[in-house]
């Protein structure tokens, strides 16, 4: 997945006719002044890959083709209501704070809230659960970050033998472009690459 919060639609068009179609925002207001612009890129997929503020699930639901940071059974919810309005099914991961981080959003592993959200595969006819994602604690030694991908990996394993239903668990969305190879030696499906792809952002 290439990532990219604060790249211009130009160069986003230009990943694509390179041949990339799988593409991450952080932000809906942000995608929402592009989208009109990447309409053109018919087969280009666009996830919404930053904390979704329940309040904007209605516009994430129209504007994005899946959410990758669900972190609680009110936003599930909300974008369910939203997406059944539009007509549509929303695939979502859920979004895992595997480090226990206070300043980062996700739902704690093995939590209440988590099983509020699997509780609700089964009733939430316009979503998709498709997997795990995660951002664990930044190290400068991208090896600090393989307990952290191994321990999703293993929650992701455990969930996915209780076969609940409605939600399938075949992606793991985990490493980004300082840490994407431990990533995958950990199981990652997915890893999101903005930096490797786009250079440095600048400051905003």
């Amino acid at each position: 997945m290439a990532v990219t919060k604060t790249v211009p639609a130009a160069r986003i068009a230009e990943a694509y006719e390179a041949g990339h179609r799988l593409f991450g925002e952080n932000r809906v207001q942000e995608f929402a002044d592009k989208a009109g612009a990447l309409a053109r890129l018919a087969d280009a997929e666009f996830h919404m890959i930053g904390h979704l503020q329940s309040n904007k699930a209605s516009k994430a639901a129209e504007i994005f083709h899946a959410v990758d940071s669900v972190d609680s059974a009110k936003l599930a919810e909300r974008l369910n209501v939203a997406a059944a309005k539009l007509g549509k099914t929303v695939d979502v991961l859920l979004e895992i704070n595997i480090g226990g981080e206070e300043a980062k959003s996700g739902v704690a592993p093995e939590s209440e809230e988590l099983e509020r959200i699997l509780a609700g595969g089964e009733q939430w006819s316009s979503l998709r659960i498709r997997g795990l994602m995660t951002v664990p604690p930044f190290m400068e030694d991208p090896e600090g970050a393989r307990p952290y991908f191994r321990r999703l990996r293993e929650l992701r394993d455990q969930l996915a033998r209780r076969d609940l239903a409605g939600v399938k668990l075949e992606t793991l969305s985990m490493g980004m472009s300082h840490d994407f190879e431990v990533a995958i030696e950990e199981g990652s499906t997915c890893v999101r690459i903005g930096t490797a792809i786009f250079g440095e952002r600048g400051k905003e």
